[in-house]
């Protein structure tokens, strides 16, 4: 009975001790790149992309911890802005964000993603009791519509009083750009690869540079959180933010999922400054 009690105790012990991590960090390159180095390089930049996967917990958990660490040692102070609030919303949030009223008004209110109150409402807090201020950069998804559906022109139509949560018309534009060209390859597969089905990302991508330039502070640390997709390869908002202001420094963290974690596979090198690998099998947030 003694010698199944040990060895059941054994196996209890080695289950703990067992390495299972929920992320590895990596530089472009794919060399493993500890978690204070990144931080210190992150801190030097005048803007940060946090490239998320929308339903994975560690993604939210990383864009949580790097905000809070960057806040502590960035002297000049940070900025906070994300895709996830439409830029209509920006009034709202600034007034919530002074304490007018209550979360639960707040969240009646403003239009907010169904995984806000898990994912988003951590930052929004941090942002209200450290008084900071947080942009809502993305375009109304209802003008992201008209473009899906009539290109760029379809915005002309817009009264002044619209334009002004939008870029600046007509946005640049390259369709050679890899992430717009995919978005075209893609498009065909789901049988809809018309040219204005990039133009919709691209008015986004458009609109969060626009925002995210207009809010910029000297001295202060801009943080930006959005899909991965929106600032992979230093494209998508990156290239339109490059473009406008080609003297930022821009640093790029990405989250990607790898069945082995233990090595950046060769696609996902490059893809950001650094590299967040977690496991497929981490649990889904929705």
């Amino acid at each position: 009975m003694k010698i199944k009690i040990i060895i059941a105790a054994a196996v209890v012990l080695m289950s703990f001790t067992l390495d299972k991590p929920a992320y590895k960090l990596y530089n472009q390159e794919g060399k493993k790149v500890k978690y204070e180095k990144m931080i210190k390089a992150l801190n030097k930049a005048d803007v940060v992309f946090i490239g998320e996967l929308h339903n994975n917990p560690v993604s939210h958990w990383a864009e949580y911890e790097i905000t809070k660490d960057l806040f502590k040692i960035h002297e000049a102070g940070i900025i906070l802005g994300a895709e996830m609030f439409e830029s209509d919303n920006q009034l709202i949030i600034n007034e919530y964000l002074k304490g007018y009223f209550s979360d639960k008004k707040f969240e009646a209110d403003a239009r907010l993603w169904p995984n806000y109150n898990t994912d988003y409402k951590p930052l929004m807090t941090f942002a209200k009791k450290n008084k900071l201020n947080f942009v809502a950069s993305n375009i109304p998804r209802r003008y992201a519509s008209i473009v899906f559906k009539e290109g760029f022109e379809g915005l002309n139509k817009l009264t002044d009083e619209g334009k002004k949560y939008i870029a600046p018309l007509p946005p640049k534009y390259d369709p050679n750009v890899k992430c717009y060209a995919d978005m075209i390859e893609m498009g065909k597969k789901m049988g809809h690869g018309t040219a204005e089905f990039p133009k919709a990302q691209a008015i986004k991508d458009a609109t969060m540079a626009y925002f995210i330039q207009k809010n910029l502070e000297k001295g202060k640390l801009f943080i930006h959180y959005n899909g991965s997709y929106h600032s992979d390869n230093h494209e998508g908002i990156v290239w339109y933010l490059k473009n406008a202001n080609p003297k930022l420094k821009i640093l790029t963290v990405s989250c990607v999922e790898q069945k082995d974690i233990n090595e950046l596979t060769e696609e996902n090198k490059n893809l950001a400054d650094y590299i967040f690998v977690i496991p497929e099998s981490m649990t889904k947030t929705y």
